[in-house]
């Protein structure tokens, strides 16, 4: 009897501890190649913090010849980290049962950029002699910015992602990315202006994270343990030390450097892309219906949605956010 026991207890513990190793496994995608604009999710995940929530999460970067988008509605993703809400919007009226559950970027890092000192505020820019637009935000925040900022299509030149035409002249307005090219600008000796679109009324959140709706239905315990999960990750990588993001975020892309990351991140945090905002009392990733009721009234005022085409109610969920997630933990790191 004394043998059975003994035998059976080996077996409960060999069940208990492959249970505790046998994580959920998660693959989610990003946007592009790994950077500073994903440091919550490599923290997360090279630090440990996924795994003590019993995640084993694999990242899927996203690149020039990647489209991760289509990968969340096929199943090959159980997350993606997307752009801003028009991308979702555009989901729910082709019917694609994906949904965001987090907003890590308060702010749409997009910006207009120009030479420093030349234009005294956003609203100058109106009369600048050109504005240099890539095709994608001639579609979006360019018709906003002409039906609702007092910006003229005769301005618009196409932006090719080159700097020289910028370089060249000290009266160009460029479309920029917050967090990219200030940066490459400055690196080339051009000390320059940034205007974000979010501090002028453009109010869309970015960097989403979306899922699809099957996994919040069937599975709304493992999405609240990854989206919390991130929410620290993002916390310790902005607060805390975040050598082991940048290690894995360097690793995955060679043509990162510390010193690059650090820039980035120095620009996350002047520009307030991500802990702002109702971030600020609700934790990194809140997300409002009332906002994005806001920003889809903003897109459907400029012509960049047809009226009555977007189901709000299956746009977003705040069930897994604005519970202050975080916050002990930043006020821990920041001293505050």
């Amino acid at each position: 009897m004394k043998r059975t026991l003994t035998a059976i207890g080996a077996v409960c513990a060999l069940l208990s501890a492959t249970a505790a190793w046998a994580n959920d496994k998660v693959v989610m995608g990003t946007n592009w190649l790994a950077q500073g604009g994903h440091g919550g999710f490599y923290q997360a995940l090279a630090d440990g913090t996924y795994e003590a929530y019993g995640l084993d999460v694999e990242i899927s970067p996203g690149g020039p010849q990647v489209n991760n988008r289509p990968m969340l509605s096929a199943g090959r993703l159980d997350f993606l980290m997307a752009g801003n809400l028009l991308l979702s919007f555009d989901n729910v009226r082709n019917g694609i049962p994906t949904t965001v559950v987090a907003a890590f970027y308060q702010k749409d890092p997009q910006a207009l950029m120009t030479h420093k000192g030349q234009y005294a505020d956003f609203a100058a820019l109106s009369g600048a002699p050109t504005v240099l637009v890539s095709k994608d935000g001639q579609f979006s925040f360019w018709e906003w910015m002409v039906q609702a900022q007092g910006f003229k299509n005769e301005q618009l030149r196409p932006y090719g992602y080159n700097l020289a035409q910028f370089l060249a002249d000290d009266k160009m307005v460029q479309q920029a990315y917050g967090t990219a090219e200030p940066i490459y600008a400055r690196e080339q000796g051009a000390e320059v202006d940034v205007f974000l679109l979010a501090d002028n009324g453009w109010n869309t959140y970015a960097a989403t994270l979306e899922t699809r709706q099957q996994l919040v239905d069937e599975n709304p315990e493992l999405v609240q343990r990854f989206v919390d999960a991130t929410i620290e990750g993002w916390v310790n990588f902005l607060y805390g030390d975040h050598t082991p993001a940048y290690d894995a975020i360097m690793a995955a892309n060679p043509e990162m450097t510390v010193e690059k990351l650090d820039k980035e991140v120095a620009q996350l945090k002047a520009l307030e892309i991500i802990d702002s905002g109702d971030a600020l009392e609700k934790g990194i990733g809140a997300l409002s219906q009332e906002r994005i009721k806001a920003f889809y009234d903003l897109a459907v005022s400029s012509g960049i949605v047809d009226a009555g085409s977007v189901d709000l109610s299956k746009v977003a969920t705040s069930q897994f956010v604005n519970q202050g997630h975080g916050l002990d933990l930043k006020a821990k790191l920041t001293g505050q």
